[in-house]
């Protein structure tokens, strides 16, 4: 991949994502739709709301993505947190598809300590088949806790199995978010390889520096080049071959530099 060839954006506020994305000159951008701690649901900030953010989209030729909330855990065993995980993700999922949005990011989950895995696994099945995926879901990679769902390849191997199995999977994805992967003791010169023998695709690149060493557990982003990380992360953008949205601190004169960096190496 040229340096050309690579469509970057990054995570904006959702009050004007199109403003946003013409302040970093970027094709994508990518935002919450309300409140990412919360399951009251979402709410789109443009003014006119939802058709006139689409339309201000397609006019500007920006490409919008949606994060989906924190608080959604379709894998959890705790039928308080995994039945409005449930309703909140189709929520969400209407309302991306509302504003023509490329696809929803969704975390991979987790189980509670004394927990079968197999029950999350077999969870995140279910989830899918209940879910009206109106556009492509793609699952992310997590960077902490011993329970994750994907956090381990090992792990994310087996929901990957369990989701394939779904009706309805050939609209989720993978999002392979860097920081993620490092703090979560993926090495990421392999990284790349070791997902794609996994899901056999990466449709969205989160690209983070990682504030934090290897295997940390901590998801902590850092601007590209003040992180633990280093140069590694343009060989993941260009093995990767996907659009790339970076999550990084700051506004848009950091992300600016950022892609900048990230331009240089690839």
């Amino acid at each position: 991949m040229s340096s050309d060839a690579l469509v970057l954006g990054a995570h904006v506020d959702q009050a004007d994502p199109i403003a946003e994305a013409q302040a970093r000159q970027a094709p994508i951008v990518q935002m919450f739709l309300g409140d990412p701690q919360s399951y009251k649901g979402p709410v789109v900030a443009y003014p006119g709301g939802a058709a006139a953010l689409r339309a201000a989209a397609e006019e500007a030729g920006v490409g919008l993505y949606v994060h989906a909330p924190y608080v959604v855990n379709v894998a959890t065993t705790n039928n308080r947190i995994r039945i409005p995980s449930r309703k909140l993700l189709q929520q969400h999922l209407d309302a991306a598809a509302e504003i023509g949005a490329r696809g929803l990011i969704v975390h991979g989950g987790h189980v509670n300590k004394d927990d079968d895995p197999e029950k999350g696994f077999d969870n995140w099945r279910k989830a899918v088949e209940a879910t009206d995926l109106k556009i492509p879901l793609l699952i992310e990679n997590t960077a902490g806790g011993d329970n994750a769902m994907a956090r381990r390849l090992d792990r994310l191997a087996r929901v990957w199995d369990a989701v394939s199995r779904a009706e309805g999977f050939e609209q989720v994805g993978f999002c392979l978010d860097t920081c993620h992967a490092h703090a979560g003791g993926n090495p990421l010169d392999t990284v790349v390889d070791d997902v794609l023998a996994i899901t056999g695709r990466i449709d969205l690149v989160h690209c983070n520096d990682s504030r934090d060493a290897f295997d940390s557990g901590a998801d902590r982003h850092a601007s590209f080049g003040a992180g633990e990380i280093g140069d590694v992360l343009a060989d993941v953008v260009r093995a990767a071959k996907a659009p790339v949205v970076c999550e990084t601190p700051g506004g848009a004169d950091e992300h600016v530099a950022d892609f900048a960096w990230l331009r240089e190496r690839v």
